[in-house]
């Protein structure tokens, strides 16, 4: 087996480097006219790979465009395809292989739900095959995957959505409003945690008693990963393998530095550094269950320079708050998909004096004399703070973010839009500073990144 296989950041070429930046600062323009879709004409769409998120992301787009209709669906394990009947109806057409969904005509999206090994490769013949597609995050499983399939969208001229639903959320949207209105200052750092305590949620999926070479098209799953004997953990429990997955960067890191880019509207992080290990499941994967990342971003003309601490603990027996805290110079807000809490807080413009402080070690006269300087300076309604103000938000009982994304996606399909909520350059803008964050894990290196170019920058 080649071991550099098993990176999670391939080496770039600088020839392929430059191809794939010119191939994106060339104008839009190849994009003239995108066929709209009528009002009343039924969206057709597909699911390639129907595991967990596949069942979610189908029923979602149901009820996030009730007037698609789900009509295909691919997978390389037989149950699921026999499971796609069951919940969806007989009618459905099923098959191993997607190929066959492409070459249908009367099919106008498809939904990618695969490991994410598969991402780039099936979303570049989607498009290719005139198909709009719904393509699972982290949009690629190789940073250097990004920026061809950004080239294949821009020329396809379909529309294409990135499938990290929380950003549709009301309560995203109501911290994107409230960041936006400057209501907690200049921001200035940012921690985002996605912690577990079980073994579901380490990815120790349960695997069906009849998982054979039979029941599975391994050869066709494993595509351009090291060739390695048929074994069920790595088909159920992809995740926990780097060859198809992107460990908890590439499935939690990325929600939260999504959500974090769809409030600020940052480009991305200039610096990545990333610390942890291999605690508790220690199972034969080959990714950590502990990671904290520190990712440093510049300023711009939208907002001042900001570090950013992401943590994951996939054994967390202590309290656990997955939330999102964007702090500033004079608030912050937390938030989940669910809730905010904006808290404003200013310090008053006198620093004040006395208590733990030298003002204490001066003589009498000198203490007189600051006392005249500072009251000269400082006058009293500049020596008292503004009240500390809360804000409190609950998404309505009604919102469904997944759903949510899913409107979006079909709404633009039928308005011939390509301007999704999360497009392939805002998917990859937030797809790459996470597999950078598992480089520098494997690496013990820092990786410098380019957020305007989307590249590694080589020092």
């Amino acid at each position: 087996m080649n071991p550099t296989r098993r990176k999670f950041l391939r080496n770039v070429t600088a020839a392929s480097a430059l191809l794939a930046t010119e191939s994106i600062a060339k104008p839009f323009n190849i994009i003239k006219d995108l066929k709209k879709i009528s009002p009343n004409d039924k969206i057709r769409f597909a699911t390639i790979g129907m595991g967990i998120q596949g069942h979610q992301d189908t029923k979602a787009a149901l009820r996030g465009a009730p007037d698609a209709e789900f009509v295909a669906a691919a997978d390389l394990y037989d149950g699921r395809l026999t499971r796609v009947k069951e919940v969806f109806g007989k009618d459905i057409f099923t098959t191993r292989d997607h190929r066959q969904i492409l070459e249908r005509k009367d099919i106008d999206a498809v939904l990618i739900v695969t490991p994410d090994h598969w991402h780039d490769h099936i979303t570049k013949a989607s498009l290719q095959a005139g198909k709009h597609v719904y393509c699972e995050k982290p949009m690629v499983h190789h940073i250097n995957e990004g920026l061809s399939v950004i080239d294949a969208w821009k020329k396809s001229g379909k529309t294409m959505q990135v499938g990290s639903q929380r950003i549709s959320s009301a309560s995203f949207k109501e911290a994107k409003r409230l960041f936006q209105a400057g209501e907690i200052g200049e921001i200035n750092y940012v921690e985002s945690n996605s912690d577990r305590f079980n073994s579901i949620g380490a990815w120790n999926y349960s695997i069906p008693t009849d998982a054979s070479p039979t029941t599975v098209d391994w050869d066709h799953y494993l595509g351009d990963a090291p060739k390695v004997p048929f074994d069920a953990k790595r088909f159920f429990r992809w995740r926990n393998y780097q060859d198809y997955g992107t460990g908890v960067g590439g499935d939690l890191f990325v929600h939260l530095i999504t959500g974090v880019h769809f409030v600020t509207n940052s480009l991305g992080p200039e610096r990545i550094m990333s610390s942890g290990e291999l605690s508790y499941w220690k199972d034969g994967r080959d990714v950590p269950d502990v990671l904290v990342s520190i990712l440093d971003y510049p300023k711009t003309d939208i907002h001042a320079n900001f570090q950013m601490v992401l943590r994951v603990n996939f054994a967390n027996a202590g309290a656990i708050a997955n939330n999102t805290r964007i702090i500033g110079t004079e608030g912050q807000i937390e938030f989940t998909e669910n809730n905010l809490v904006l808290t404003k807080k200013k310090l008053p413009k006198a620093p004040g004096f006395g208590g733990y402080d030298s003002f204490n070690t001066f003589s009498e006269s000198q203490q007189q004399e600051f006392k005249k300087q500072y009251d000269a300076q400082y006058p009293e309604d500049t020596r008292k703070a503004d009240p500390v103000k809360e804000v409190k938000f609950t998404a309505p009982k009604e919102d469904d973010a997944h759903a949510n994304h899913f409107a979006d996606f079909f709404d633009n399909i039928k308005k011939g839009s390509v301007g999704t909520i999360e497009d392939p350059i805002f998917g990859f803008r937030a797809a790459a500073p996470v597999l950078a964050c598992n480089e520098s894990y494997f690496s013990k290196k820092i990786i410098n990144w380019d957020p305007v170019a989307m590249k590694v920058k080589k020092k």
